[in-house]
């Protein structure tokens, strides 16, 4: 076992690659006792989440289309909210959070079997010398777990927005979740993931949930061709305010995202709390001073896109770096999601139409990448790594940074792949896209029978 992996095992738990304190949990027959300050914790920040897709993803990409396609829009976050959570009820967290071996996990969770014999109990992740123990109820770590199953499925709407037959949706986005998302999940998640093993850290989904939902929107926007008018009609956004609503909600939520996924309500958590919001601060106005030298204006769109790219790009390594890092993060991050929603899409001919992977597969990119770099190894040390495991900029050398690029790139080739062989196969089995007069019209009227006043 890694260095790396060695120093994330001798944590408290690893809900999302996380290192917390208590390492000597691990030398004990029983798992620690519930917690209930931590479990109230997770309880909030499961909440909150949650709220990120439904109403915030929904408002944010509702606000971002025009008037023809806002209830198509929401409908695609709500619907997918429920079936996720069924999907991942009945096979999801079983192939994330199973046993299983490197590369995926096993199926002795279906429908959550085991669950009820220990409610009211710690659970451990894992078996063994790689076991993992936490003190909240596997209850609330397997809702946590789902939020996030939940909103890297919705995420991947934004790319192909006014186009998407809704029944091929429906059995995309359940297949994918299973076979893509899970196993990528296990990977990295669980002790038992070769990724785990190899010492990637992602502390709450730089990986996991945003490149590999950007890398999924941008095959999709391939695969489904270009919106009928595109480049020659007028596609702006119908109502902004929307949009500012739903990002707003999007960045509150995010507290949860990243300091829930400490796992407990202490030091880990409080930390990653405060370099969220400055990452996310950075990155809004180095998206705005970008545009502004640019375009010569500051948008609106600009300053909440630029926001959430800085919430995306924190979100590998808030758990892992310290104020500084953070701030270089969010500057990093606003200027190159510009560059790549302004410019890059139209380089490489696509129609993401909400720019998911300009801003979620480019900003996942670059929070992973800068982990390697900036990882401040004090956060991270236990007994079985007192060193921790910094970043290059201090102390640690270059081995981190190239294990990011692995699992960046690894990420990349199975999600884009994965994704494309979904595609074809509902494409020829179902079809993917509406007809050109259905688009035209409207996915509200012609997908849902119903319209904005």
């Amino acid at each position: 076992m890694s260095r790396v992996a060695r120093s994330l095992l001798g944590g408290f738990a690893v809900t999302v690659g996380s290192t917390l304190t208590a390492a000597s949990a691990f030398a004990q027959d029983a798992g620690p006792a519930i917690d209930t300050g931590d479990t109230a914790w997770m309880m909030i920040s499961t909440a909150i989440v949650l709220m990120m897709t439904i109403p915030g993803l929904a408002l944010f990409y509702a606000g971002m289309v025009r008037k023809k396609n806002i209830l198509a829009t929401m409908m695609q976050s709500f619907a997918i909210c429920g079936l996720i959570s069924i999907v991942w009820m009945v096979v999801g967290y079983s192939l994330a959070f199973g046993e299983g071996g490197a590369y995926v996990g096993d199926l002795s969770r279906l429908f959550l079997a085991g669950l009820v014999d220990s409610w009211d109990a710690p659970f451990t992740l894992g078996s063994g010398d790689a076991g993992v123990a936490f003190t909240i109820p596997e209850s609330v770590f397997v809702m946590f777990q789902m939020t996030f199953a939940i909103i890297t499925a919705a995420l991947i709407t934004g790319a192909v927005a006014d186009r998407m037959r809704f029944s091929a949706l429906v059995a995309f986005v359940t297949l994918w979740s299973i076979l893509i998302y899970s196993p990528i999940a296990h990977w990295v998640w669980h002790p038992n993931g070769f990724l785990f093993g190899w010492g990637a850290l992602d502390f709450a989904g730089g990986t996991v949930v945003h490149i590999n939902a950007g890398i999924a929107g941008l095959v999709a926007s391939y695969v489904l061709g270009k919106r009928v008018g595109y480049g020659s009609e007028s596609m702006v956004p119908f109502n902004l305010g929307l949009a500012v609503i739903g990002a707003s909600l999007l960045w509150v939520g995010w507290f949860g995202f990243n300091a829930g996924s400490a796992g407990a309500a202490g030091a880990r958590a409080g930390m990653a709390m405060l370099v969220t919001q400055l990452a996310a601060a950075a990155a809004a106005l180095a998206w705005m001073a970008a545009e502004w030298m640019v375009k010569g204006k500051p948008s609106v769109l600009g300053a909440i896109s630029g926001a959430v790219a800085g919430l995306v790009a924190i979100t590998p390594a808030s758990g892992f770096v310290i104020p500084s890092g953070a701030l270089i993060i969010g500057i990093v991050a606003g200027v190159l999601c510009f560059w790549s929603a302004a410019y890059l899409k139209h380089l490489i001919g696509a129609d993401d139409s909400l720019d998911v992977f300009g801003v979620h597969g480019v900003g996942g990119i670059i929070g992973a990448l800068l982990t390697g770099l900036l990882s401040y190894g004090a956060l991270t040390a236990s007994d079985a790594a007192p060193e921790g495991f910094p970043g290059l900029f201090y102390g640690g050398g270059a081995g981190q940074f190239v294990i990011q690029i692995e699992a960046v790139a690894i990420t990349l080739l199975y999600s884009g792949i994965g994704t494309f062989i979904l595609l074809k196969i509902i494409d020829v089995v179902i079809g993917l896209r509406v007809a050109e007069d259905q688009e035209r019209e409207g996915l509200d009227v012609t997908l849902h029978g119903e319209q904005l006043g």
